[in-house]
């Protein structure tokens, strides 16, 4: 049999704990869905599809930005922590303080509330809220800082809930040793808390300033970068340990390395990435020649913790269904449960990490940022991470928690299967336009291209590519978020009734054997050799760049 840990561990979990991770997960599925809606409305006004004003449009994209990149990414975390705290720490079968995640919830919704309406009553902000960006009236935007200082105060508290459960066997005597599971869960709910504090280090500040009640905001970069290095960083390693764990329930394999070597990996997540931020403030004119060669050098280890876990996750399926039967480079991968909408999923999430890591190298490289961080290129490649990568990979998820907390099926798993490839063939036609038209120095921030009939004739061609590859983005996305509003509004099913029947394969039975496992190496050496070809061709481009979009002191955002 698989490992079905999960689904058991979420349907034997106290009515109560369940109201509230239903809770939780419908304020990321809302999130989600008005993210989704701002996100469309700005792309196709990037293609000239609709018309909006261009006051308007800032603040559609301001929403887009705060909904997606805090709100859904953020409670969609805290939630699964809760999920996996209660499930994975040894025995408990519970959450310790439901009070106080239940005051979270309630502080992060209230956030939500103060960070979306303030967007539509000011002078947009973007999802930074850069102090130079307020003018006029400061009451506005002090609310504004306010909804992500109560945010930040709920995500501290639903980082200290997940590990007092994970921590209560402890103190009730059990010494048992943490699973990988375990152990990587509360290194993830450590640096929930991380984030927490650097949130409120940020925005507490102009908060107060906003308000009259403290000093002008003088050192607001350098608090942003930190913050933002983090919330970048933060989603990729939730992702990887999502992978971790379905894959584990949908085929039964585990690290063919070992739980302790798990550990290390995810323990290295805490070690590397939080030193490399200095790449974000590469186009801060102050910073000294000394500290750009650090942080470019640093850069080079960020990959380092997701490049292993995902070695360690192809290489243990790998070796598994080749001690199952399976032959040649590639022919194995068809043991695996591809009709499992979650399966294709994270399969899919995989190789957009893998494009959006690719071409995300390229803006590490010192020379290379301050010519392309103002340009189209980021929201080119970003999106590989984002939607293909940590969204797609959080749906998975909940494809089998919501089923777990509501006892309801999921809705059409056969069309849900297809929409990955949907989602990714979107994000192919966006990426490959929005990458080659901040190669040509297309701006980022400007939803009308054609400069009056005077911009290169290549850019608003470029800009249409874009609008049709967020077509199909946001109806696969817009789907995904109907089938999980159906599965959370529907009347919860019967106790003890089957939660879920997904398709799942029995590989990690039985002695593994020795088996040769050459997919994840090799792939890992194609994604180098792309970093490579990328950065040469920014770097024969250079000089395509107009200087106009070089300038900005806010770096990759």
């Amino acid at each position: 049999m698989t490992n079905d840990r999960l689904l058991n561990g979420l349907q034997h979990l106290p009515s109560g704990d369940k109201r509230l991770l239903k809770a939780f997960v419908a304020m990321a599925v809302l999130a989600l869905a008005l993210g989704l809606v701002c996100g469309a409305l700005t792309g196709f006004r990037r293609a000239g599809f609709v018309p909006l004003p261009p006051g308007l449009g800032y603040k559609i994209l301001s929403l887009h930005g705060v909904s997606i990149f805090f709100y859904w990414l953020y409670f969609i975390q805290a939630g699964l922590v809760l999920m996996l705290t209660s499930v994975y720490a040894n025995g408990t079968g519970r959450l310790v303080g439901r009070p106080l995640a239940w005051l979270a919830l309630g502080l992060m919704i209230a956030g939500f509330a103060l960070s979306e309406i303030t967007l539509t009553m000011n002078v947009p902000l973007l999802y930074d809220g850069h102090p130079k960006l307020v003018t006029g009236d400061t009451m506005i935007p002090g609310l504004f800082y306010l909804g992500y200082v109560v945010m930040s105060v709920g995500l501290f508290l639903v980082g200290t809930v997940g590990i007092l459960t994970t921590l209560m066997p402890k103190f009730e005597g059990s010494v048992e040793p943490w699973s990988a599971v375990t152990f990587a869960t509360v290194a993830w709910a450590g640096l929930l808390i991380v984030s927490a504090m650097a949130g409120f280090n940020v925005f507490l500040p102009p908060m107060l300033w906003a308000f009259g009640l403290g000093p002008a905001i003088s050192d607001y970069a350098m608090k942003w970068h930190v913050l933002f290095h983090n919330m970048h960083y933060l989603p990729l390693m939730a992702t990887v340990i999502m992978w971790y764990v379905l894959v584990e329930t949908m085929t039964g394999v585990r690290s063919i390395f070992g739980s302790q070597f798990s550990k290390k990996v995810f323990a290295s997540y805490l070690i590397l990435v939080p030193p490399t931020f200095l790449y974000h403030m590469f186009l801060d004119p102050s910073l000294s020649d000394t500290v750009r060669v650090i942080g470019s050098l640093l850069s080079l280890f960020i990959a380092v913790p997701t490049v292993l876990v995902y070695l360690i996750i192809v290489s243990s399926l790998e070796s598994y269904s080749r001690a199952q039967g399976g032959k040649g480079l590639f022919a194995w991968m068809r043991l695996l449960p591809w009709s499992n909408p979650a399966m294709t999923a994270i399969g899919l999430a995989a190789i957009n990490l893998a494009i959006g890591g690719a071409l995300s190298f390229v803006l590490i490289q010192e020379r290379l940022a301050p010519l392309l961080s103002d340009t189209f290129f980021v929201p080119g490649y970003f999106h590989f991470l984002t939607l293909g990568t940590v969204t797609l990979t959080f749906i998975a998820a909940l494809l089998y928690v919501v089923p777990g907390i509501t006892a309801n099926p999921v809705w059409r798993p056969r069309l849900l299967n297809k929409l990955p490839y949907v989602i990714t063939f979107g994000l192919l036609v966006f990426g490959a336009a929005g990458v080659t038209a901040g190669y040509i120095g297309v701006p980022r921030r400007v939803f009308d291209v054609g400069y009056g009939g005077e911009a290169p004739t290549g850019w608003e061609p470029l800009m249409v590519l874009v609008g049709i590859g967020a077509i199909f983005m946001s109806v696969g996305l817009g789907v995904y978020v109907y089938a999980l509003a159906r599965m959370l509004l529907r009347p919860a099913g019967k106790a003890g009734q089957q939660a879920v029947a997904l398709p799942v394969v029995s590989l990690g039975t039985g002695p593994i054997g020795r088996h040769p496992a050459w997919v994840g190496p090799l792939s890992v050496l194609v994604v180098l050799g792309a970093m490579a070809v990328f950065t040469v061709l920014g770097f024969e481009l250079m000089q395509s760049v107009p200087l106009s979009a070089t300038g900005g002191g806010h770096a990759h955002h």
